[in-house]
């Protein structure tokens, strides 16, 4: 059943009472299960939960509430838990539509999720957010917005699609299925009283809504008025220390496992180490591309390496499910198993695999002994959202060589290079010497700094922006990305000037999305035509386009894991500590931009 037609407590708590007293039958009963009880921490044995109108009506022993026609699943003693919350992700990266996307997430156990729509509202802006939560809206997965909040992530650094000012942050907290802010990135504009990203949060606030966070800087004073203007949590801690410092300002604190940014090793040792209570601990997924959704799982994996690293499986379960719920105020219908809540349930043989072998939701068995039982609509985005990728002409190699300023005839120069971290959304600001050729300064292979460029896509205004970096291990060849957050404008990354125009060129005739090439040869690509952020194929088909890239980064010479997640967070402003964007070069501590070259 779509959430967008499922009823109200009220309209249905008159019957759950009867069902519960046995005068009604239930329309599903679930008997001999281990409950994990979120509320207490206990797990229950030989426990029996009776449904009716989606929702639980009887905890305990339910034989008086089947009925002739109540459908029974005897677990047989499996453990009976809440349905996974995430609490923040977005959809954009798993590559996948809304809907591609909620057909593997209930298979691995997730319920609802609370989706940051930030990617494509940087293209389209308040049009792109409503296709997505429209999409949401009619699906077996609840699908809840928070409205994206920094649109652009910064105004005087780079250049979107579009752009979100206070009135449609106010427009947006009346959509049904909005429930907070998307992550405010903009923490030095919030910091210091900038009267957007204060009236965004006032507008989100007036509403009753949540204020989520993003802070991912070390400043004690900074991170107090953050705190102080409404902005609620945050998923960007590293450390243990980080994410202490949080939890005794009062924040929530969002432990991210994704695909690149793998946080819950060292972040969950408040618990392990400090025994910080979890009552505001979330685990959330952030960015998931679609093999590790594939290979590994949703939030499922997220719970499953907390408990590897040493929580108990209770409470790893309760940071994804009833304390998320709380977060967002909707603990009266999500989170956990008791009367009236919804009925959004999973059967698991192992808590510690967490490996649902049947997955109820809205009441309704969706997945069941690894087949996927649920109808889904078909939603058809318009052909505007296919129509993202503006460039002033083709690009050709000149385009991509970053001319010396330098007076002198040194035959050398020394510039600014990003450098990468591994598995990091941050980089590092450093310097190199490179060589001046014909006026041009050169990548140097054996320093394993290539050349970067940063070119505006959405209205076709010809500026091209370029830069060092270092890190990706590249020995040959070129890639490209309109995945570039959260401008999403077109990156090029490459070892040579022909091979960068190249892949320019062909992303562009593909609609955007992520390609690899070599002398002039594709080897391979992911096209993603729905705002150059999405594809419209079918998961399976994702997952191998995804692998046949990653394996095209390997022949190029990259050792990283999920290197086009990397590349595709180089351009953002936002986190420290520099990037690259349409305009230039941009230090994020300093928030200014600056140039390449050193000059005396």
């Amino acid at each position: 059943m779509p959430q967008s037609s499922y009823e109200p407590l009220y309209k249905v708590s008159q019957k759950l009472g009867q069902v519960a007293l046995g005068n009604h039958p239930a329309d599903l009963v679930i008997k001999n299960g281990k409950l994990v009880n979120v509320y207490t921490g206990e797990i229950l044995k030989n426990i029996d939960v009776a449904i009716a109108q989606g929702r639980v009506a009887f905890v305990g022993q339910g034989d008086h509430t089947i009925g002739d026609n109540t459908k029974v699943i005897d677990a047989q003693g499996k453990y009976i838990s809440p349905g996974l919350l995430d609490g923040h992700m977005h959809v954009e990266s798993t590559m996948l539509t809304v809907t591609e996307f909620a057909k593997v997430a209930l298979t691995k156990g997730t319920t609802a999720i609370f989706m940051d729509p930030h990617e494509i509202a940087n293209v389209f802006g308040a049009e792109g957010v409503r296709w997505m939560h429209e999409e949401g809206r009619n699906l077996p997965l609840r699908v809840y917005t928070t409205f994206p909040s920094c649109v652009p992530a910064t105004d005087d650094l780079e250049d979107a699609g579009a752009s979100l000012q206070v009135a449609d942050i106010e427009q947006g907290m009346n959509w049904e299925g909005v429930e907070g802010l998307g992550e405010v990135m903009n923490f030095p504009g919030v910091a210091y009283g900038d009267d957007k990203m204060h009236g965004e949060i006032a507008a989100t606030l007036k509403a009753g809504k949540t204020v989520t966070g993003h802070f991912p800087a070390e400043d004690e004073r900074m991170l107090q008025a953050y705190v102080a203007s409404g902005a609620s949590s945050c998923h960007e801690s590293v450390t243990k220390q980080q994410g202490l410092e949080k939890l005794r300002l009062g924040m929530y604190l969002m432990i991210r496992e994704g695909s690149a940014w793998q946080d819950v090793k060292e972040v969950i040792k408040v618990v392990t180490e400090d025994h910080a209570s979890t009552d505001q601990i979330l685990l959330v997924t952030d960015d998931a591309y679609p093999q590790t959704l594939m290979e590994q799982g949703h939030m499922n994996h997220v719970v499953r390496r907390a408990i590897e690293e040493g929580v108990s499986p209770v409470q790893a379960i309760q940071m994804a499910t009833i304390n998320t719920a709380r977060y967002f105020k909707l603990d009266s219908d999500l989170g956990g198993i008791a009367p009236g809540k919804f009925a959004d349930i999973l059967l698991i043989d192992d808590l510690e695999k967490m490996e649902p072998s049947t997955v109820i939701a809205h009441g309704e068995v969706i997945y069941d002994n690894g087949k996927l039982l649920a109808s889904f609509p078909t939603y058809q985005y318009p052909d505007k959202a296919k129509q993202s990728l503006h460039l002033a002409r083709p690009l050709v190699a000149a385009d991509f060589s970053l001319a010396s300023k330098s007076k002198g005839n040194k035959g050398e120069t020394i510039v600014h290079v990003i450098d990468v971290i591994e598995n990091s959304a941050r980089t590092a600001k450093s310097t190199a010497t490179l060589q001046v050729k014909e006026g041009m300064i050169q990548p140097d292979l054996e320093q394993d700094i290539i050349q970067l460029a940063c070119i505006e896509r959405h209205r076709g205004t010809g500026q091209i922006s370029l830069a060092f970096a270092r890190g990706f291990g590249l020995k040959q060849g070129a890639v490209a990305s309109t995945v570039a957050h959260d401008s999403h404008n077109l990156l090029v990354m490459g070892t040579n000037t022909e091979d960068m125009a190249f892949a320019a060129n062909e992303l562009a005739k593909l609609g955007g999305g992520m390609i690899a090439v070599c002398d002039g040869e594709v080897l391979a690509a992911v096209p993603m035509v729905i705002a150059g952020l999405i594809s419209d194929q079918p998961l399976g088909n994702v997952v191998e386009q995804v692998k046949q890239l990653e394996a095209a980064w390997k022949q190029l010479g990259s050792p990283l894991h999920a290197p086009f997640m990397t590349l595709s967070l180089i351009a953002l402003p936002v986190i420290p500590e520099v990037r690259i964007t349409n305009r230039g070069l941009a230090d994020v501590n300093e928030f200014k931009l600056i140039d390449v070259e050193i000059l005396d």
